[in-house]
């Protein structure tokens, strides 16, 4: 599918080191924004696979202190039912609001993103449990996903993993640059699919098929 817009790809040098562990089933999705992420960072290591045995592993160098990296948190917490402030916000391991949150964040020197569906990022997080030396964060977005209507999102708080990206380098580098960077790279993306899509509408997101088993029970309702 012609998506590419690799010719306008801006490098952004920053301080935080960007691992993405992308699930095997993402790699081909054609809105998918991993690589496209990847380009703006020289540093930047993507992985594809399902497991590693540590983030050292998975990063190909060592790693001091995995406690300074941060992981994207997908369990159940969301920022606004435990009344959080800003944007981004570091769990303790109870899955509450750790206490000096710019101490926290100030000290990460990485971020471990998990590329895919929800499903998909959860099933990741739950083979990799060298995970829980990592710090937990959780997002929340001033704004929903920009994919809209093209790619649903299970919860409000589900961002693209640029879009995740963004919001995280961004608000823990105090760099907004690398969030408008990010996002118009994103925004001309969706805008390049969305003329494919008008030349050749078999493009076009199709409906998630109902499952067989809940039109069963649905039936035995009635």
């Amino acid at each position: 599918m012609p998506l590419c817009i690799c010719d306008s790809v801006a490098p952004i040098e920053n301080r935080l080191s960007l691992l993405i562990l992308q699930h095997p089933q993402e790699q081909d999705r054609a809105l998918g924004t991993a690589r496209l992420l990847a380009r703006h960072f020289a540093g930047a290591t993507v992985r594809v696979g399902l497991s590693w045995p540590s983030l050292s592993k998975a990063l190909g160098r060592p790693v001091e202190n995995a406690s300074h990296w941060a992981v994207l948190y997908l369990g159940s917490a969301r920022a606004a039912d435990l009344d959080a402030q800003g944007e981004i916000v570091a769990l303790n391991r109870k899955g509450e609001v750790a206490e000096n949150q710019r101490a926290i964040l100030g000290k990460l020197e990485g971020v471990v993103l998990l590329d895919g569906t929800w499903s998909q990022a959860k099933a990741l997080w739950w083979r990799n449990p060298w995970m829980l030396k990592c710090q937990r964060v959780i997002l929340n977005p001033q704004k929903p996903s920009r994919y809209g209507r093209l790619r649903k999102e299970p919860r409000r708080d589900g961002l693209s993993t640029i879009e995740a990206a963004a919001t995280i380098l961004a608000g823990i580098e105090r760099r907004p640059d690398i969030a408008d960077t990010l996002l118009a790279s994103f925004e001309r993306m969706l805008t390049r699919y969305r003329e494919v899509q008008a030349e050749m509408p078999e493009l076009a997101p199709k409906p998630a098929a109902k499952s067989r088993r809940r039109d069963f029970r649905r039936s035995k309702r009635v």
